[in-house]
């Protein structure tokens, strides 16, 4: 039988195909405890791949394409890690997306374990954003405290575009331990005036003779320093750890949710 340069290419498709659905599967069974999780290695390799393929187009966020947003598995068309495999390897020529012939199956595999893993190397589980947000206002209690696109109290910082400025490992690590990860600017200043009150709340601004809190009630303090004993921030932060009280699924699910928290648009 004759074979043109068609057919040819056509038949190399099908073998790359199957050989990395097959590597795709290797992968996750060597190391999975749920659908989807890869191993370390994978995913920091899928970050080199995706900064040096991908990035151009898809942007660093994986959010450039109109309909399409990588990080938080939004996809036109493909639902499960074979179709992104399909998709790798014979591209998407309605949209301009060339195929990624020249990779092997296992950069193939490093690619998706980067994309599954929330574009976070340490290879953080993102779960699901509906179950993340009801946690978010129920069990976990973060609504009582933390404010979402206009929504919810003052007294903690303003998540309504966390999932814009925040890898999915730096939410995981503020989430375990809240203390030792604290941004300075979100520390809680305690104050004591000269006769002897004591006024903690979060720093709203400050100058060279004031500066205005906002207390735990949401009221805003404006306090003259020249009558302040003391003005220090706070060592530890009045946030709870998560370490214990949710499992280890809720916290990927309340990552996902945060994750997508990138402002009102």
């Amino acid at each position: 039988m004759n074979f043109t340069p068609r057919h040819l290419i056509a038949a190399g498709m099908t073998m790359l195909l199957g050989a990395a659905v097959a590597h795709l599967s290797a992968a996750q069974a060597q190391t999975a405890d749920h659908p989807g999780q890869y191993d370390r290695a994978d995913v920091e390799a899928g970050s080199r791949l995706y900064g040096a393929q991908c990035a151009g187009c898809h942007g660093v966020n994986g959010d450039q394409v109109v309909g399409v947003d990588l990080r938080r598995g939004t996809f036109k068309t493909a639902v499960s890690d074979d179709d992104l495999v399909r998709v790798l390897a014979t591209g998407r020529p309605d949209t301009g997306m060339p195929a990624f012939a020249g990779f092997q199956p296992g950069e193939i595999t490093a690619v998706i374990a980067f994309i599954r893993a929330g574009f976070d190397a340490d290879g953080v589980k993102i779960g699901t954003p509906a179950r993340g947000q009801a946690l978010f206002t129920g069990k976990g209690g973060c609504a009582t405290c933390h404010r979402v696109n206009g929504s919810g109290p003052h007294v903690a910082s303003d998540l309504s575009d966390i999932g814009a400025i925040r890898s999915p490992a730096a939410m995981q690590r503020v989430l375990l331990d809240p203390t030792p990860n604290m941004v300075p600017a979100n520390r809680t200043l305690q104050a004591v005036t000269r006769d002897g009150r004591t006024i903690r709340g979060r720093r709203l601004n400050e100058d060279t003779y004031t500066v205005q809190l906002l207390d735990d009630q949401e009221r805003l303090v404006s306090l003259v320093k020249a009558d302040l004993r003391s003005l220090e921030a706070v060592a530890t932060s009045s946030m709870p750890s998560y370490r214990t009280s949710l499992t280890p699924d809720e916290l990927a699910d309340v990552i996902a949710y945060l994750l997508t928290l990138k402002g009102l648009r």
